[in-house]
């Protein structure tokens, strides 16, 4: 019955339930993606990446579209099932699947591919919501707490296994943000977010050590917490800061090439270091409003292999310049804001929740992406939401996209029926 007071509801006034803004900034920059991954493919004999793009955006738009209007009880009820069968899509991956740089995570369908991985993030994000919705659940209680780990340890793990360690943080990153938005201890959730942090600066010298651990205890002592659990937490990180550059020295040589690579590129500029390098004189060299499209000297001789792909951040920053840059930018700090801003004023939990975890996301994506291309984070295989190559990435940010219209098309029918 409710349901169908939400259709009459719609047919009276359907504009009033559509989010434009959302719609229209999801458009805007999935054609810099494409217009991008032409320039990237442009008189190469790799058009046909471009052209594949296409069909998985004619593809995702119809799955926006399909989300859209999907009754809240629907992605509920399924929850489970769609779980269960992302779990199943991930272990037969591991064993049928096609290695590409020593990934093994796609079905190869005819001539297009698909990424298991990519639909973890959604049928785990939605089953989250979906238990801690419901009446009489609390994030704080150990069995819900344990019940959402498990949610998320199950992916992470055959996703680990690929390796695809990548996709893998994206998901530690969504759990992070959901704690978060449910209220979960905050300073846990400092100690949490502050351990990369503090490893990564263990590995560039002592004194970037000693200025890391200062700085979280000063601000996990302004959180007033439990002065034993704080100091607790102030230990743990002096202790993995201090002995992270010993673990370093004790991996494999592949290994620690990486994490050298990462703080010093310029240590092998035709090898480890040379995408880095060449992203990095793309996006200096654009200027202010940048060579002209199809003009860009590095995406144009190839100077950056796979461009298209992760490195796709530096087509616009190249050929439009620092205005491109600015445009992808703002594009998607844009839908970021957008999803919080729903998060925080629909009354719908689920949708809530739904919301604030496609924030993190975005927002993970977006800064690890762009990092990576100006030098600032490890490169790991991390796509830029719906500007990168890859279809089946591109089909999740759109269902993301449709998701969050659903709870702002729910909130404003809740809206008008008070």
């Amino acid at each position: 019955m409710a349901h169908d007071d939400d259709i009459l509801a719609l047919k009276k006034q359907p504009g009033e339930f559509f989010d434009w803004t959302t719609f229209l900034m999801a458009v805007l920059i999935i054609a810099m993606g494409l217009i991008s991954i032409y320039s990237a493919t442009y008189d190469s004999g790799m058009s046909h990446y471009f052209f594949k793009q296409l069909i998985y955006t004619g593809v995702g738009l119809g799955i926006m579209f399909v989300c859209i209007i999907l009754p809240e009880r629907w992605l509920n009820d399924y929850a489970l099932v769609l779980y269960i069968f992302t779990l199943l899509l991930l272990i037969t991956v591991l064993i049928f699947g096609r290695t590409v740089y020593g990934t093994k995570g796609w079905f190869q369908v005819g001539g297009l591919s698909l990424q298991p991985s990519e639909f973890a993030k959604l049928s785990s994000l939605n089953l989250i919501a979906t238990h801690l919705s419901r009446k009489g659940t609390d994030i704080k209680t150990f069995r819900d707490l344990g019940l959402v780990l498990v949610i998320i340890i199950l992916p992470l793990s055959l996703i680990s296994l690929e390796p695809d360690i990548g996709t893998a943080t994206v998901l530690i990153a969504m759990l992070v943000g959901i704690l978060f938005w449910t209220g979960f201890d905050i300073l846990l959730l400092f100690f949490i977010s502050s351990i990369p942090i503090v490893i990564l600066l263990s590995l560039i010298s002592p004194v970037h050590f000693v200025t890391a651990v200062s700085v979280y205890s000063i601000i996990a002592a302004l959180l007033r917490k439990k002065l034993l659990l704080t100091f607790a937490t102030i230990i743990i990180i002096v202790a993995v800061g201090y002995t992270s550059p010993m673990i370093v020295n004790h991996l494999m040589p592949h290994q620690r090439n990486r994490i050298d690579t990462f703080l010093n590129p310029d240590k092998d500029p035709l090898g480890k270091g040379y995408n880095v390098i060449q992203s990095k004189l793309a996006v200096g060299s654009g200027g202010l409003t940048g060579k002209g499209y199809l003009q860009g000297t590095q995406t144009q001789l190839r100077y950056i292999p796979k461009q298209w792909t992760d490195f796709i951040f530096c087509v616009p920053s190249e050929e439009f310049g620092f205005v491109g840059g600015v445009l992808v930018i703002g594009l998607l700090t844009g839908i970021i804001l957008k999803s919080g801003k729903i998060a925080f004023e629909t009354e719908n939990k689920f949708f809530s929740l739904l919301s604030f975890g496609i924030a993190t996301v975005f927002f993970y994506h977006t800064m690890i992406n762009i990092g990576m291309v100006l030098g600032l984070m490890p490169v790991m295989g991390i796509p830029l939401p719906f500007m990168s190559y890859g279809g089946t990435a591109l089909i999740v940010n759109c269902a993301f996209i449709g998701l969050l219209m659903n709870a702002f098309r729910t909130q404003r029918i809740r809206n008008l029926k008070k």
